[in-house]
């Protein structure tokens, strides 16, 4: 029985590393050419003047495009560039752990079956609302950041060729970094099921999964979307939807919780090097969760008044 649960496993872990390597791989190298290319710095010229309405300077765009095309690190190793005030660099912050990565994450997501559109969508009106409603509220961090530890500089490629071997490198690199999370956790997964333990970890957190409006089999998406993120969560959503017959309705509103509050440990604490420390920082992780919980459940409300309403017209006629 070990060496069945073992095998099933591992191929469950090399099948969902293959389907998701085959979005990551080409999205890095393509998103990493591109910072070479004069499409970026006119993406900033263009966002620079919407800044304002953010509260931030015209330089905030920089962190901003790169936090999205490319990750959080890279906005963040764009911020320690700058001289931001704390304001300014909350703002950010906050921006950024509702929308970056974009493309990597919201394709990952396409292939659970939510539409790329909403993932979008949702993650950038997240952020464009919560700067907007921070500018507004919070009159005082008009000093100037001081920041911790900043991340060693990289030298710039000589020609093409090394560019697009860098990008063939990190592409390449993220990949193996998909494998080697996704295939232990695969397996443990596979391990908890054949054990039973994972039927007692659903019944678990089933008040929670039920009071956002979805069902006890959504549990282990929603774990595995707040400790690995997006990208890597999605593995698991990926093998449940097929096996344990969870809902469209279901994975959509989990998605939905998701882009507001996942890896939600990791994508806090990298804050810590801009000094986002203390009660800040406990904010940046409450506004997540908060958000994330009441836009789940309002979504899950208008879901359930709309199939009422389609099914009252539907006895009608």
């Amino acid at each position: 029985m070990m060496w069945g649960t073992l095998k099933n496993g591992l191929l469950s872990g090399v099948k969902t590393t293959w389907t998701l390597g085959k979005i990551i791989f080409p999205v890095t190298l393509i998103v990493t050419l591109l910072q070479y290319t004069p499409v970026l710095p006119w993406l900033m010229d263009v966002i620079s003047p919407v800044m304002r309405i953010f509260g931030l300077s015209g330089d905030a765009s920089i962190p901003l495009v790169l936090g999205n095309f490319l990750n959080i690190y890279a906005g963040i190793g764009a911020i320690l560039s700058l001289d931001l005030t704390v304001k300014e660099v909350f703002i950010l912050a906050v921006m950024m752990s509702f929308s970056h990565n974009l493309f990597i994450e919201s394709s990952v997501a396409v292939r659970v079956g939510v539409k790329m559109s909403v993932v979008i969508a949702v993650r950038l009106g997240l952020a464009i609302v919560s700067a907007i409603v921070i500018n507004l509220v919070w009159r005082g961090g008009s000093e100037l950041a001081q920041y911790g530890m900043a991340p060693p500089l990289q030298a710039d490629p000589d020609g093409w060729g090394q560019i697009f071997m860098m990008g063939l490198e990190k592409a390449g690199y993220g990949v193996i970094q998909l494998a080697i999370i996704v295939i232990p956790l695969m397996l443990a997964i596979q391990i908890l099921k054949d054990l039973k333990w994972l039927d007692a970890f659903s019944r678990w957190m089933a008040p929670i999964t039920r009071m956002l409006g979805m069902k006890e089999n959504t549990s282990t998406t929603l774990a595995a979307g707040l400790l690995f993120g997006l990208a890597f969560g999605s593995a698991v959503m990926i093998q449940a939807v097929k096996e344990d017959g969870v809902s469209r309705r279901d994975v959509t509103l989990a998605m939905i919780f998701l882009v507001a509050c996942h890896a939600v440990v990791e994508d806090t604490l990298v804050f810590v090097p801009l000094g986002i420390t203390g009660l800040p920082l406990l904010a940046l992780f409450l506004i997540r969760l908060i958000t994330a919980v009441l836009l789940t459940l309002a979504v899950s409300a208008l879901w359930k008044r709309t199939e009422f309403v389609q099914g009252k017209e539907a006895k009608l006629s």
